[in-house]
């Protein structure tokens, strides 16, 4: 069976480098994540993407150059959500404690492709995690897909 994610994002090269999963779920912890993580990948066949990032109204998971196995594994960065979708929420007038898994992909979305034509010094000072990370580089220039088959 395909496996599929919400979102994912490709380099310049056409190679997997972010799969994103989103939840609308608040205050999940990152071992609840670690766990959800492990079993979506224990029960379906995904190719290794450099990044993985588990998106929370109010946090995101971003797992680096993990390898995909069956242990659950915690994330190498824990990000406040909320500076990067206020705007979001705002704009919407939704709250994150009433956000749809659907529109905040949308979110996430919109979001993610501003990224990817942002220069680094027009990234937020708290997105600082993106060029740390590595992120961003990975990212930048490359295209976005929605609700992915892989």
């Amino acid at each position: 069976m395909p496996a599929s994610w919400d979102l994912a994002t490709y380099d310049h090269a056409n190679q997997l480098v972010l799969a994103v999963e989103v939840k609308s779920k608040l205050d999940a912890p990152p071992e609840w994540a670690a766990r959800l993580r492990r079993n979506i990948l224990a029960h379906e066949t995904f190719p290794n993407a450099p990044y993985f990032l588990m998106v929370f109204p109010d946090r995101f998971y971003l797992w680096k150059n993990t390898m995909v196995h069956h242990e659950p594994t915690e994330p190498t960065y824990v990000i406040d959500a909320r500076p990067v979708l206020q705007p979001f929420f705002d704009q919407s007038g939704v709250a994150a404690d009433q956000v749809s898994e659907q529109s905040l992909e949308l979110m996430v979305a919109s979001w993610l492709h501003d990224i990817m034509h942002k220069t680094p010094d027009e990234l937020d000072t708290s997105q600082h995690w993106l060029i740390d990370s590595g992120f961003y580089q990975a990212v930048v220039g490359g295209r976005l897909e929605h609700e992915v088959l892989v």
